[in-house]
């Protein structure tokens, strides 16, 4: 039994390179009759698309010179209307139509999609519908022979868009991909699992869509950084001529706030000696990344809506609009579901900026992140300072101990590693961060992490007992005491602290419960009062 599947040629008439009408027709090179042609391709049956009306006669020669150079191929065709075949729209429709009409029966034939005859236009549609496999089939391309004479079918070539066929490809598909991930995280090789999964998606948005983007997570957790390489990785992908623009809306404050994000024009207000472009306008083309956007007051708010949505607003004291087609990055440390609730933020812009939203962990929740920013920071220090400095194996060992642990509580996040870095580097002998050096570091990181603290109850309490507590207990007991000391009474105290437990216990002495508890770390209740 013969299994060779039969070959299909899916084509469209050459209305140029297919012409002719008289007997010298034969001296020239007609792709679409070169098809039947050739001894080690074996066309079966010929697809041909095209416009009867207008190229009926034609394509009814070409199918009968066909039939005599390759009687085994049959010609069907297919009355195909073009009405700009230059509109890439259009081409793609009707190419995209005609494919989802058609038969394809892939167990049983081979499909190929002749590329040298149409447009440049539909030449592209076709590319692209066999290479995302909406055309189940390979390319075919047709090539006249040195010399025209009508005899030489010329020379063809199939094309395979299958990517993952080539491994050369796809491997440096998959490397470029890597780098640019690589770019987004400034070349640090970070662990975090949660973080780098959240890159990858970045790259991908990065690179596909326009969108505004919205970055939130506490200060310090590089937003900043991230926005400026996202923009690095556009402008590398040419996706951005445009200028990279920078503010932190907290800084914007009264009517200069306006004027600083819209500019104004010359006499709009007192000390407006001369017309002022505006950050929107001066991101043209480019990103602008609005830092704290969640501080904006109301007009601003309204103001850059419309700008987001038309890409037009007007400048302070105009009655001109002005154009910016910029791609925005908006940062947050603030909850803005919470500040729409409160009246304090547009609900239709946090819409508007919500497409995309990414929330930037701080360094506290990434400690196995810690040692590869310690690396980098420190490297970054010494190509600044044109002077190489790192730890000795005991200095290092008991900072990064001290970093990844729960008492390292970052609360600058990544400023806070990079200062403590720049301290360590600048005080080092010889170039060597020693073991004394990196105890005065941490000695002073408490410290500060202390001062940014609200006081806690049980300093005074406990005193240096304080230190022997599990971080377990330390909360618990906190959150105890401060119940405590509002309360009148040590029944009240122990009512509000075991309000759920207390229904389902026989006895609800809840006094003697609470009294028990805060004998446990040598308390009682006249002291907890005293507070």
């Amino acid at each position: 039994m013969d299994t060779k599947k039969r070959q299909v040629v899916i084509g469209m008439l050459g209305t140029q390179l297919d012409s002719g009408l008289g007997p010298r027709r034969w001296e020239k090179w007609r792709p679409t009759v070169s098809i039947g042609m050739h001894e080690d391709f074996v066309c079966d049956r010929l697809e041909l698309l095209v416009d009867e009306r207008r190229f009926g006669k034609l394509a009814q020669v070409v199918a009968e010179d066909l039939a005599q150079v390759s009687p085994e191929t049959q010609v069907r065709r297919h009355d195909t209307y073009l009405s700009d075949p230059w509109d890439f729209e259009g081409v793609y429709a009707t190419l995209h139509d005609f494919l989802r009409g058609y038969a394809f029966r892939p167990e049983e034939e081979d499909y190929y999609v002749h590329i040298t005859t149409g447009s440049h236009v539909a030449q592209i549609c076709w590319f692209l519908l066999a290479e995302s496999r909406l055309l189940p089939g390979r390319l075919l391309q047709t090539s006249p022979p040195r010399k025209q004479g009508g005899s030489e079918p010329g020379t063809f070539a199939v094309i395979d868009l299958d990517l993952s066929r080539y491994d050369l490809i796809a491997q440096r598909f998959a490397q470029q991909r890597l780098e640019d991930r690589d770019l987004l995280k400034s070349g640090i090789a970070t662990r975090n699992a949660v973080f780098n999964r959240m890159i990858e998606q970045i790259e991908t948005v990065a690179t596909r869509s326009k969108a505004p983007m919205l970055l939130m997570g506490p200060t310090g957790a590089g937003k900043s950084q991230l926005a400026r390489r996202v923009f690095e990785l556009k402008k590398l992908k040419h996706q951005l001529p445009g200028r990279f623009v920078e503010v932190n809306c907290a800084t914007l404050r009264g009517d200069g706030a306006m004027s600083a994000l819209f500019g104004h024009v010359k006499g709009a207000y007192t000390g407006a000696a001369s017309d002022r472009a505006g950050l929107l306008r001066s991101a043209d083309k480019g990103l602008l990344f609005l830092d704290e956007i969640g501080e904006l007051g109301a007009d601003e708010q309204a103001t850059l809506l419309r700008a987001l949505e038309e890409k037009r607003f007007l400048p302070v004291g105009s009655d001109r609009e002005v154009e910016s087609d910029f791609q925005l990055i908006a940062g947050t440390n603030r909850d803005l579901q919470e500040a729409v609730a409160e009246g304090r933020f547009r609900e239709d812009l946090l819409a508007r900026l919500n497409l995309w939203t990414y929330r930037l962990p701080g360094l506290a929740e990434r400690a196995e992140d810690i040692e590869p920013n310690l690396d980098f920071e420190l490297d970054r220090w010494s190509r600044e300072q044109h002077q190489r400095v790192t730890f000795n194996r005991e200095a290092r060992t008991r900072y990064l101990a001290f970093a990844t642990s729960p008492e390292a509580a970052w609360t600058g996040n990544f400023r806070d590693l990079g200062a403590s870095v720049m301290r360590m580097a600048t005080l080092a002998n010889a170039g060597r961060i020693q073991a004394g050096l990196v105890e005065e570091e941490i000695a002073r990181l408490r410290r500060q992490w202390r001062g940014a603290k609200e006081p806690s109850p049980l300093d005074a309490l406990l005193g240096g007992d304080l230190e022997r507590l599990d971080r377990f207990d330390r909360a618990q007991l906190e959150e105890v005491v401060r119940v405590c000391a509002k309360a009148k009474s040590l029944s009240a105290a122990g009512r509000e602290l075991f309000a759920v437990s207390r229904g389902q216990r026989a006895s609800t002495n809840d006094a003697d419960r609470l009294r028990k508890y805060l004998a446990r770390f040598g308390l009682d209740w006249k002291q907890v009062q005293a507070m």
